[in-house]
């Protein structure tokens, strides 16, 4: 039997130890689009899902195969953790890629559009409304659409036009009167993103979506007269949006101006992919493949009965008269640390104890109501943040903006390199320093991912130091939608740590040690990998042990090596990791020991802990940093040990209630495909996402992981 060139890709992957980090991600997104699917779930929650895969597989064209174009572009070598080199890899990847745009395709056509009348709306072109409706659109497209649509021909005279990133285009073929195809012309009428997505008519049961791309498509001809027009072509396409800040000798005083400039470069990057109405000119298609350098693999295909772009359904999910059709998080719970929340003053209820927040469960007030007292405390001295991603009108800014007016001094860094948040956070730095807070953009080559926050309080002769840590940005609106841990505390040692690692950030430090933080780039993957040993240790010599981590995405090498080596020794190993694992559990004399469940729910898991059973000497650590390179090398990441015996059984409960979980869990398996978690038999639903609001102080001290 001939063996393919599809064989053998295929064999090389099965033999390598580690799995693709891009594959691996296609099927955190292949999860994400099994929400979409749930009987339990509403239209609404549906087309929610779905939407968040189209914007998912949107970042992931634009940074992950824009960077894999990178290579081949230049010439790079790179072999991925498949074994598969630059030109094979991308090969496997895009036929991964088509399957699974095919499958959100025949989701949405065949379960969704045709249920959506009973739930009091429809999607609908022009030419099946009522004439009345017609002229609304008409007279709608003549006012309002019409003069913001700019035709851009292309032809032997005029250079390329430059097409935006992620817009609606129409490429339209037209030949002049009595001309021979051989002149034909082609132009391109882009929709501006500041349209709606749909024009929506409001009948007595029902409302009417129709899409732009037909009302400009029912009136396209308005635009071009006295000409024959030879095909009309909606397309959209990708732009590679990976860039690299290259290191500059003058950093500081060109560092804003180089994120601008690559900002800019996004929106004219290499092409990455095509996605097009089926039926389109193959004229056209050919020029733009020639044009873009782009191969058939790369351009997707859409049937008229569906759409492109599944984004913009988050306008009918928006809509407010079907609110109550959403599912309503329950209101937050107090924490367990500090059930009398708001009863006494924040300041002095840390002096006595620490406060351990898990949102949504709990809400992000008492930061917030932290912050806000430190802005307006006289005996506040200094208030030191990082900030990755803010609320677009954050209550953050605001509040250190008055900190300031009130004489505090404010040092913030900014990461002006949170991607797709760039200029939001250049925005939201320029005002803080306009209002003589001292404000860091950012370390030259390193993006600063920790979540920070350190107050100094004078009271006479006392200074006391308030501190949080965190996984999760400070963010009030993610705060509601994002699982994260947080600790509230004046522990003095934790605040030593803190102090010093603020001056590694903001100035020219490099402390010796850390007692209770483990930072990156400096030892965090060294730390783990010791830790990860010590367990290996304890299982060889007869001892209990037991690793249980919980992170978004777990790619690097060194340590998925040294979880295998566990295993082999013996050591318990539970994973939970909700998006990309590149290593390969219950693989026969490599990793027989490691399980690993991914949770995709309600509620996007975003939470960082990792637990050690160290022969009953726990070690337990949350914070922001992930298992992955860039966190390791890349970032600058903090993890902090949690020591109070209440705190650190609420963190062994957070792992302990996620393993139970059996509504939101995926199991993974050696091939690196996931199969769901279910009830087994005379078993009852555990919900993780709506058990932690019913969890309490006996549930979490009787908590065990080790038996």
């Amino acid at each position: 039997m001939r063996v393919t060139a599809k064989d053998k890709f295929e064999s090389i992957i099965e033999s390598s130890d580690l799995i693709s980090r891009d594959l691996s991600w296609l099927k955190f997104n292949e999860r994400v689009l099994d929400q979409s699917k749930k009987d339990s779930r509403s239209i609404f929650e549906k087309l929610k899902f779905l939407a968040i895969t189209a914007s998912n597989l949107d970042e992931f064209f634009m940074i992950r195969v824009g960077s894999l174009y990178n290579y081949l572009d230049y010439d790079k070598e790179r072999i991925d953790y498949s074994g598969l080199r630059e030109e094979p890899f991308k090969m496997r990847l895009m036929l991964e890629c088509q399957q699974f745009h095919k499958r959100q395709q025949e989701h949405f056509t065949r379960n969704l559009l045709p249920n959506m009348a009973k739930d009091g709306f429809i999607l609908s072109n022009v030419r099946n409304l009522e004439p009345e409706e017609q002229e609304t659109i008409k007279s709608y497209f003549m006012k309002a659409v019409y003069p913001m649509l700019t035709p851009m021909v292309f032809d032997g005279y005029r250079t390329f036009p430059i097409l935006m990133n992620k817009l609606l285009i129409f490429g339209v073929v037209t030949l002049a009167i009595g001309e021979k195809k051989d002149n034909r012309k082609l132009s391109f009428v882009q929709i501006p993103a500041n349209i709606p997505r749909f024009f929506e008519i409001e009948r007595e049961d029902v409302v009417v979506y129709i899409p732009i791309e037909e009302v400009i498509r029912e009136n396209i001809v308005s635009l071009f007269r006295n000409v024959n027009i030879e095909s009309i072509n909606l397309f959209r396409i990708t732009r590679n949006g990976d860039f690299t800040l290259e290191e500059s000798e003058d950093m500081d005083a060109n560092f804003l101006e180089e994120v601008k400039r690559k900002l800019n470069e996004r929106k004219t990057g290499r092409v990455v992919r095509i996605e097009i109405e089926e039926g389109y000119s193959r004229w056209m298609v050919s020029l733009l493949k020639e044009r873009w350098n782009i191969a058939d693999d790369s351009i997707f295909k859409v049937e008229r009965a569906s759409m492109l772009d599944f984004t913009g359904l988050w306008q009918v999910i928006g809509n407010k008269r079907f609110k109550d059709k959403l599912p309503q998080i329950p209101p937050p719970v107090p924490p367990i640390s500090y059930p009398a929340v708001g009863s006494d003053d924040i300041f002095q209820v840390l002096k006595t104890r620490d406060i351990l927040l898990h949102h949504p469960y709990n809400n992000i007030d008492p930061i917030m109501e932290l912050l806000d007292a430190a802005a307006d405390d006289p005996t506040v001295m200094a208030i030191k943040m990082t900030i990755y991603r803010l609320a677009k009108d954050s209550r953050v800014t605001k509040t250190l903006l008055r900190a300031a007016e009130n004489g505090k001094h404010v040092s913030v860094l900014f990461e002006v390199k949170a991607r797709f948040d760039e200029e939001n956070n250049i925005r939201e730095a320029k005002k803080l320093q306009k209002a003589g807070c001292f404000v860091i953009y950012g370390i030259s080559n390193l993006k600063t991912h920790t979540k920070l926050m350190l107050i100094v309080k004078r009271d006479e002769n006392q200074v006391t130091r308030f501190v949080h840590l965190g996984s999760g940005n400070y963010n009030e609106d993610t705060a509601r939608l994002y699982t994260d841990i947080g600790l509230l505390t004046t522990n003095e040692v934790l605040a030593n740590d803190v102090s010093e690692f603020f001056n590694v950030i903001t100035g020219h430090s490099m402390p010796s040690s850390y007692q209770n933080l483990i930072t990156a780039p400096r030892d965090m993957r060294k730390q783990l990998i010791e830790f990860i040993e010590q367990e290996s240790e304890n299982a060889r010599k007869g001892l209990p042990a037991g690793i249980f981590i919980k992170v978004n995405s777990l790619e690097d090498s060194e340590i998925i090596y040294a979880l295998y080596r566990a295993s082999q020794a013996g050591v318990p190993v539970k994973l939970i990791i909700r998006g990309i694992c590149c290593l390969r559990p219950g693989r026969p004399g490599l990793s027989e020991n490691i399980e690993v469940i991914s949770i995709v729910g309600d509620f996007l898991e975003h939470s960082r802990i990792y637990h050690f059973h160290n022969n009953g000497q726990t070690r337990t650590y949350a914070g922001s940093a992930d298992m992955m390179v860039r966190s390791f090398d890349k970032r600058l990441e903090s993890l902090f040990r949690i020591e109070d015996n209440l705190l650190e059984k609420q963190l062994m409960n957070i792992l302990s209630y996620n393993l139970r979980d059996n509504v939101n869990s995926y199991r993974m398996l050696e091939d690196g495909g996931y199969v769901p978690k279910l009830p087994q038999v005379d078993e009852a639903e555990f919900n993780v996402h709506k058990e932690f609001f019913k969890v309490s102080a006996k549930d979490v001290l009787n908590v065990s992981l080790v038996s």
